[in-house]
């Protein structure tokens, strides 16, 4: 149940929208070096694989329009990415039949996971650009993972390796309380409510 009553009902309960994007992470913001930069799709896959950033961004690129929801209660509307699609990289990894999660791993020894169905739509992008530019590092340039189902922890900024497991792990914020869920229309914003709600 919603602990705030939504006033707007264009954004998941508790939510504001703002005309900003504030910049939420872990870690300082790391250096990025295109020569030696690496995304890895590895794991329970026939066929693990690596792309350079050049490599990456010569597949072919899809256009996500739409809103974006923080656990800290902010919501922007109308968002522009661009980016490859995650399926895209799935079918040419080739997932075991047993495979459940999709482990991201980032800089900063970032992770979050999530299951591998909820990122296969039209809207999951490893994406790098935003509103018509190259993603800037603050906002996790050069490469992003884009979940805009979920609360934006579950998209990792500066993402580097994909792991695919027949079984979850729970990433940085999931083992320290946060929901394992993520989904910002059922405001699974923690693991349990806190004690000063009772």
């Amino acid at each position: 149940m919603p602990l705030f009553k939504q006033k707007d009902a264009s954004v998941p309960p508790g939510q504001t929208v703002t005309t900003g994007f504030p910049v939420l992470h872990v870690g300082d913001v790391p250096a990025f070096d295109p020569i030696t930069w690496r995304l890895r799709l590895r794991g329970m896959v026939a066929s693990p694989f690596e792309l350079t950033f050049d490599e990456l961004r010569a597949l072919p690129s899809t256009q996500w329009g739409g809103d974006i929801h923080c656990v800290t209660r902010w919501s922007k509307k109308a968002t522009q990415w661009r980016g490859v699609l995650f399926r895209t990289l799935v079918e040419r990894a080739q997932p075991l039949p047993a495979v459940t999660h999709v482990i991201q791993h980032a800089e900063n020894a970032y992770t979050t996971n999530l299951p591998l169905d909820i990122m296969m739509g039209n809207d999951c992008l490893v994406a790098y650009e935003f509103d018509g530019a190259a993603l800037e590092p603050i906002h996790g340039g050069p490469v992003r993972m884009l979940v805009p189902q979920r609360y934006f922890w579950k998209s990792a900024k500066w993402l580097h390796d994909l792991e695919f497991l027949d079984h979850d792990v729970k990433g940085f914020w999931e083992t320290r309380g946060y929901n394992n869920h993520a989904d910002p229309w059922k405001e699974e914003r923690y693991s349990d409510i806190p004690s000063w709600v009772e």
